[in-house]
């Protein structure tokens, strides 16, 4: 939480916002502008962060200018949001009225502003405006009014035996959880729908257009019932039949199978569209499957989504997890809507991490990870096969080191056990919020060594410098495609007035950059074609002159310390019959460059 700025905007913004509210819409406007200016308080809140906690104290009450509140009651697994309030909604005047603590948490969905108004400033207002007391005793009778349960059906008590999994399955168990309804028979096509609440019409229509072949009628049951079918509930979904819609997988299992015993690396569901799969680099359609329905990875999804990943999906509409299959194959994944529905990419994660010599990297990387201290960057783009060779370094550090390795990833990809080295995992989202607040954990956890995931965000690689900066080997990746390109993205980052020392403690702790890209193979599989840059006293002192325009130069003649281009490893790769020409340019950042050393254009070049 933060104080907002004052700025005119805003102020007009909570005017004309607490004046649509049904309790201070009764004060004039002269009174609204005194009380916005000397007794309330313009807070700003980012996603997830708690504005009240059950148990606090009720000693304000507080109007939503700017975003979504999330009223939440139960903690963990056992949490369930009563509702959403929006701007120009009021929190918190049960509490201040009965002087008693919250009974229920506000958490903001996103980035929000509110106005928050201590409990005196109510009272008065309550005992000068008797138009206002009139007002807010009808705002607590309708909110009264919806929450008040009518008599549940007595088929429905607690003592009733669970619906079958089948009519469980017409609803997705994260619009249950919401809003405490549940089908709980079906009689051809009559659907009765348990509800704990009243049921808004607003509700209800939602249901009838998930199930428009059904007749939708609500039936009150006990919180109780709820409660016992969800618990027992896991979400398990089963797709439609053939003559449907939907492709007929059974469990995502059956496509992951299929991807590793093909060799895949990744697996990309679509609604509305036939499953593919990445094979040396190509996307294809898998054979004998159909169109997705619209809700059809996502049912797939949901029993092996931690109910966080749900809700986070729910609210954001996408998510990052990861999910093990067996103990032989790992998946990172990521789900998200797009204009056809739901997909989802399945990145394979191979269980067995294979050694540098392995992958066919050269020995520069095992100097790299030797150093005690420094930054060492892996960069690429997606697929690159990035994490690969950082798992690569890792389990080398893991056997050769005694120290403490700890990485800090998004979602865990590679499982390292430790050997020599003491080998700590964190995944963000799960162990921790984001890479800077684990990066800044990590100081005062006595790491030798740190990897990070990826550095996405100006918090992060100034976490990572000071890191290296402080004595620590730090291993990290950007999406990046060539060393000069990585140097000049790191400082551009940062503020014009601060480049100078960033520059300047880049210089003195960069151990080296290996670019990478995957090439498709001759015969098939993959090769990776790599530039790679080694620090020295010259490379140094370019970077802290901001002189990396002459990097490649340098890189050419000091090849014998490890250095090379991304083009004369191209060149390479085509010259021992690797991969093709084609190949070779179309993977290429210097086209020109390398259309002269291969003495061929491009097709289609002028």
């Amino acid at each position: 939480m933060k104080l907002a700025d004052r700025t005119p905007e805003l102020i007009d913004k909570a005017r004309a916002t607490v004046g649509r509210t049904e309790f201070f819409s009764r004060l004039n406007e002269k009174q609204r502008d005194q009380i916005i200016e000397k007794g309330g308080t313009l807070e700003v809140y980012d996603g997830g962060e708690h504005i009240v906690t059950a148990g606090d104290p009720s000693d304000f009450l507080f109007v939503v200018i700017e975003g979504d509140v999330s009223i939440v009651v139960g903690e963990g697994e056992e949490a369930i949001e009563l509702t959403k309030l929006g701007s120009a909604q009021t929190v918190g005047e049960m509490g201040v009225l009965l002087e008693e603590k919250r009974t229920a948490t506000a958490v903001a969905c996103g980035e929000t502003i509110i106005l928050k108004f201590p409990q005196e400033i109510f009272k008065k207002i309550l005992t000068a405006i008797p138009e206002a007391g009139m007002a807010i005793m009808k705002t607590l009778a309708e909110r009264l009014k919806k929450t008040s349960r009518p008599i549940a059906h007595r088929d429905f008590s607690k003592d009733a035996p669970v619906p079958p999994a089948e009519v469980l399955r017409l609803l997705p168990i994260a619009f249950m959880q919401r809003h405490r309804i549940v089908p709980v028979r079906c009689e051809r096509n009559l659907l009765l729908i348990g509800h704990c609440d009243i049921i808004e019409p607003a509700l209800l229509n939602s249901i009838v257009v998930m199930l428009p072949s059904m007749k939708i009628e609500p039936v009150v049951i006990e919180p109780a019932y709820f409660n016992k079918i969800m618990q027992g509930y896991a979400g398990d979904v089963e797709v439609p039949k053939d003559g449907e819609e939907g492709s007929g997988t059974k469990h995502i299992d059956d496509l992951l199978k299929r991807l590793v015993e093909e060799g895949g690396s990744d697996l990309h569901l679509s609604g509305g569209q036939i499953p593919h799969w990445r094979i040396d680099g190509e996307i294809k359609k898998i054979a004998g499957l159909k169109k997705m329905g619209k809700e059809e990875v996502f049912q797939l999804l949901q029993p092996i989504m931690r109910r966080e990943s749900i809700e986070k999906f729910n609210r954001e509409r996408d998510e990052d997890f990861a999910y093990a299959m067996d103990k032989n194959s790992r998946f990172r994944i990521n789900i998200m809507r797009d204009h056809l529905g739901v997909g989802a990419v399945f990145r394979h994660i191979p269980n067995t991490i294979f050694s540098l010599s392995e992958l066919g990297m050269p020995d520069i990387l095992r100097k790299f990870c030797d150093y005690p201290k420094g930054l060492i960057l892996i960069t690429g783009p997606t697929g690159s096969g990035k994490s690969t060779t950082l798992a690569a370094m890792i389990d080398y550090l893991n056997q050769s080191q005694k120290c403490h390795i700890l990485t800090i990833e998004d979602p865990i990809e590679f499982v390292h056990e430790s050997k020599t080295s003491l080998v700590n995992q964190r995944e963000v989202g799960v162990h921790t919020n984001s890479f800077g607040r684990a990066l800044k954990a990590a100081l005062r956890e006595d790491p030798d060594v740190v990897l990070v995931g990826e550095m996405r965000d100006l918090e992060t690689i100034s976490m990572a410098l000071e890191t290296a900066n402080t004595g620590h080997l730090v291993l990290a990746t950007l999406h990046t495609s060539t060393a000069m390109s990585t140097i000049d993205r790191i400082v551009d980052l940062f503020p014009a007035e601060s480049q100078s020392q960033i520059r300047s403690v880049l210089a003195d702790n960069l151990i080296g950059v290996c670019c990478q890209t995957l090439c498709r193979k001759i015969g098939g599989g993959r090769v990776p074609a790599l530039e790679i840059l080694v620090t020295d006293y010259a490379v140094a002192n370019m970077i802290r002159e901001n002189k990396t325009h002459q990097l490649p130069s340098t890189m050419i003649t000091q090849q014998a310390k490890g250095n090379r281009l991304l083009n004369d490893d191209l060149v390479r790769l085509v010259n021992t019959k690797k991969i093709t020409p084609e190949e070779a340019i179309a993977n290429s950042t210097d086209k020109r460059d390398i259309e002269g050393k291969l003495g061929i254009k491009a097709k289609g070049a002028l």
